[in-house]
């Protein structure tokens, strides 16, 4: 076979070289880029028109109440002045009216329900989401849900009628023991030690726990599903190089749940803040401020309006919106705090080496 010669190969190399008197091509002929634009689907419109119409209408409806409380409560506002968050007396018709007890009783009710429904509810979803057999844990779930959805006047009736008498024992034994912590003992007014079983009814105490029992499901399914999101490859690795079971649970799951319990936490306390049956029912209402959580009478916003609504003047109304209204900021605080302290520890955000 004969090689080639430098000729051909000159042909070769040179054959498809474009011609100097060739026309180059124009701007038409040449590709254009192909836009990334994409233009939505009629179903992303009408969903993304509903989600902006609904958040807008919460926020309008959220609006509405507080410029509603604010215009109802005006006139009892103008008349109290700053003095309405120091009186602890309730008597609008003497002009003499304020909500430091009241709401002294509603944080020390809450605080009393966040004590306990905090660790009970954490319990549970660690119980439902990490430790009992997969077939028995949506029975379980299925009942916390139930619990949830109970009304507040059966849990109102179930602590007037059959958790006080039992709880009072317990009451008696804390004040007995740890009296000497000012928050735990049961006093009169000069001081005396008081021991007898009446002074320990309609506390804030009681109350405190039936409220935790009310806001513990709704704190569970939220903890529960913060702690099901912690990834499976995690778990394992954690089990693999020689964990246990509770070093994994504070490794892994406990630290990519911390969004959902601090959340739940404080959806839990904005209902507690603004629990009215049940409370109502407990506690013994009272208009001086009382440290004494175990010791009879204590009172709340919710409550105070549930008491007086039915038989307020026009005045007596007014006050009792400007009650609403301070209750009413309250939890909006709460909850904003809540949502600014979840998105700085959104869950699986960062777990401990």
């Amino acid at each position: 076979m004969n090689a080639p010669s430098s000729g051909d190969i000159t042909e070769v190399l040179f054959a498809d070289a474009p011609d100097d008197d060739e026309t180059p091509p124009r701007d038409d002929d040449r590709p254009r880029a192909r836009s990334l634009a994409s233009r939505p689907s009629t179903a992303d419109s009408i969903f993304r028109t509903t989600a902006f119409a609904a958040g807008g209408i919460t926020v309008a409806i959220m609006l509405a109440v507080g410029f509603f409380l604010t215009l109802r409560g005006g006139d009892a506002l103008s008349v109290a002045g700053f003095s309405f968050l120091t009186t602890q007396e309730w008597s609008p018709e003497t002009r003499t009216f304020g909500i430091a007890a009241v709401l002294s009783g509603t944080v020390t009710i809450a605080l009393v329900a966040m004590f306990f429904s905090v660790p009970l509810a954490m319990g549970t979803a660690l119980l439902i989401s990490e430790i009992i057999p997969p077939r028995m844990r949506s029975l379980l779930i299925s009942l916390v849900d139930l619990m949830a959805a109970v009304p507040s006047v059966v849990y109102g009736l179930w602590g007037l009628f059959f958790l006080q008498q039992n709880v009072i024992p317990v009451a008696q034994w804390i004040s007995y023991y740890f009296g000497w912590i000012p928050v735990f003992a049961v006093t009169d007014a000069d001081g005396a030690r008081l021991t007898d079983a009446s002074q320990f009814t309609s506390s804030a105490f009681i109350a405190g726990i039936v409220v935790a029992l009310m806001v513990a499901p709704t704190q569970t399914s939220v903890m529960r599903e913060a702690f099901s999101q912690a990834p499976v490859g995690e778990r394992e690795g954690a089990l693999a190089l020689g964990s246990t079971r509770w070093g994994m649970i504070r490794t892994v799951v406990l630290p990519f749940g911390r969004g959902g319990i601090i959340g739940g936490t404080m959806l839990g306390l904005g209902r507690a803040l603004g629990e009215t049956i049940a409370v109502y029912l407990i506690i013994s209402p009272i208009f001086t401020i009382n440290w004494q959580v175990l010791k009879t009478g204590s009172n709340s916003v919710s409550a105070l309006i549930a008491l007086r609504y039915g038989e307020a003047s026009e005045f007596g109304l007014s006050a009792l919106m400007a009650a609403g209204l301070a209750l009413f900021l309250i939890t909006l605080v709460i909850n904003f705090t809540a949502s600014s302290i979840v998105a700085r520890s959104r869950s699986g955000a960062q777990s401990e080496g």
